[in-house]
């Protein structure tokens, strides 16, 4: 039975909580009468208890990397130590303000100054900023260092932007945003940047190369070092999509592989929270010739003190809120100083003998377009039970009956009827073994019963969607959802 909203559990004059009625302070406040609403707004009125049931219910409901195996490819969804939120909920942290002068902050300064080198060591780089909100605004940032770059140097010429066609979709939306034209990389048989389409299509006109490595088929290129050059050659720069960098800690540097600048996403390497919107971060990194490009503010070190720099000469300038979610900086910090280089290392030795544990027994109920050994993560195809009417989507949602959460499908868009899956390091043989054991029970139900699949997930509290219907005609409100009373 559907959960009941809380507009549903409303009742007249219930109240959670009520302010003091008799307060001066609120009593003497007379808001302009342009700033008062003509009609009362429609809130749930509800007791402390109900509410407090609501949320615990819906708690229940929600799949997370708390409660569900989640390999969803592309995203990295690993768990969150819980060290990571005690070190962030520490009073010397969360009582410390943006605007407060910079001597009465120098552990918080510390913190982002010696995590920028830990970074940029992990990645072999020689700067960054930390500032960027998000793994997308990271990309925005680094696409706008590299554009500022060109700028400064008088090459105007250079209005193309080079995407391989499994790139991530932020990839091409980002270039575009900063005003360049998208041109589209093929993939070769292999699953790597086709070479001869690369010579083609670079020219003089090429401002830089967006690439992932290992990409979003789970495949490292052998051939990165002859990209790079083809590349800087023509005089474009290399930037990095640091999506899956999980796969290559510590054995690997996009710094080394030739890439003159990249993002990190937090969340996916390091730990922190993802998902719900945020809180994000999407650090951005750069070798010495990019460094003058660098948003503001910056943590400059002056022997033993740490001073914040909010004016620069050629940076890109701010884009965002102080010096972003330093909350998420915290988690991060604390993760790596946790496990150590070495422990890094072996991490990404864990996500890699996950992955390729888990393709090569999936490997006896889909076909693998990709046979050679993966990184994190790896594609299938479900193509071979269309015959049943079955497609990617129906064994995605009889999944959730499994209690598992879907794998990415339908990314990359290359591969037909395609499952990206990344069962990463922090899951043990056993649970990767039960995920076998449900894909198997659900293919043996797609050959006698294709029914039970194509109509799934039939445990949970929502049911299979109406997918056109909800593009056509969305509900926006739970208000607007509700029947009338």
């Amino acid at each position: 039975m559907p959960r009941e909203t809380i507009f549903e559990k409303s009742q007249k004059g219930q109240a959670a909580y009520s302010l003091p009625k008799e307060e001066k302070a609120f009593a003497s406040y007379e808001p302009q009468s342009a700033l008062l609403r003509r009609e009362e707004l429609e809130l749930p009125e509800v007791s402390e208890l109900d509410l407090m049931r609501h949320f615990s219910l819906l708690a229940r409901d929600n799949v997370g990397i708390d409660t569900t195996f989640y390999p969803l490819g592309s995203c990295t969804m690993k768990y969150n130590p819980r060290v990571n939120e005690v070190v962030a909920a520490m009073p010397g942290f969360t009582k410390c303000h943006p605007l407060a002068d910079s001597a009465t902050v120098q552990g918080c300064l510390k913190v982002i100054d010696e995590l920028l080198q830990l970074l940029c060591r992990i990645c072999g780089f020689a700067a960054g900023s930390l500032v960027p909100n998000a793994g997308a605004q990271g990309e925005f940032t680094g696409m706008r260092m590299i554009a500022a770059y060109h700028h400064h140097r008088g090459d105007t010429g250079r209005t193309q932007v080079l995407v391989p066609d499994d790139a991530h979709g932020t990839n091409p939306a980002t270039a575009a945003m900063v005003g360049y034209e998208t041109i589209s990389l093929r993939s070769n048989a292999e699953g790597d940047l086709d070479l001869d389409h690369l010579r083609q299509v670079v020219s003089n006109k090429t401002a830089g190369l967006m690439l992932t490595n290992p990409n979003t088929l789970g495949l490292f290129s052998s051939k990165i070092r002859e990209i790079a050059a083809i590349v800087h050659d023509h005089g474009g720069l290399l930037y990095y999509d640091g999506a899956n960098l999980n796969a290559i800690l510590n054995i690997v540097k996009p710094g080394d592989m030739g890439f003159d600048v990249m993002h990190l996403n937090l969340h996916k390497t390091f730990s922190t929270p993802h998902g719900g919107g945020g809180p994000g971060s999407g650090p951005i990194l750069c070798h010495e010739r990019l460094k003058p490009f660098l948003p503001i503010p910056r943590v400059i070190r002056h022997a033993d003190r740490y001073q914040e720099e909010w004016q620069s000469k050629d940076s890109i300038g701010q884009i965002a809120t102080f010096f972003g979610n330093f909350s998420i900086y915290l988690r991060a910090y604390v993760y790596i100083k946790m496990h150590g280089q070495a422990g890094l290392r072996r991490i990404a030795e864990q996500a890699v003998l996950n992955a390729n544990y888990l393709k090569k027994r999936l490997g006896e109920y889909f076909t693998i377009p990709y046979p050679q050994p993966c990184m994190h993560e790896f594609v299938v195809q479900a193509t071979d039970y269309l015959d049943k009417g079955v497609k990617a989507l129906d064994i995605a949602k009889r999944l959730l009956d499994f209690g598992f959460h879907a794998p990415t499908i339908y990314f990359p868009l290359i591969v037909r009827e395609c499952m990206l899956i990344e069962p990463t390091e922090t899951e043990s043989k056993a649970t990767l073994d039960r995920f076998v054991h449900a894909i198997a029970k659900i293919v043996k139900e797609i050959e006698t019963d294709p029914d039970i699949v194509r109509q799934a997930p039939h445990h949970t509290h929502v049911s299979r969607l109406d997918d056109v219907q909800a593009a056509r005609k969305p509900i926006l409100t739970a208000r607007s959802a509700l029947p009338p009373r």
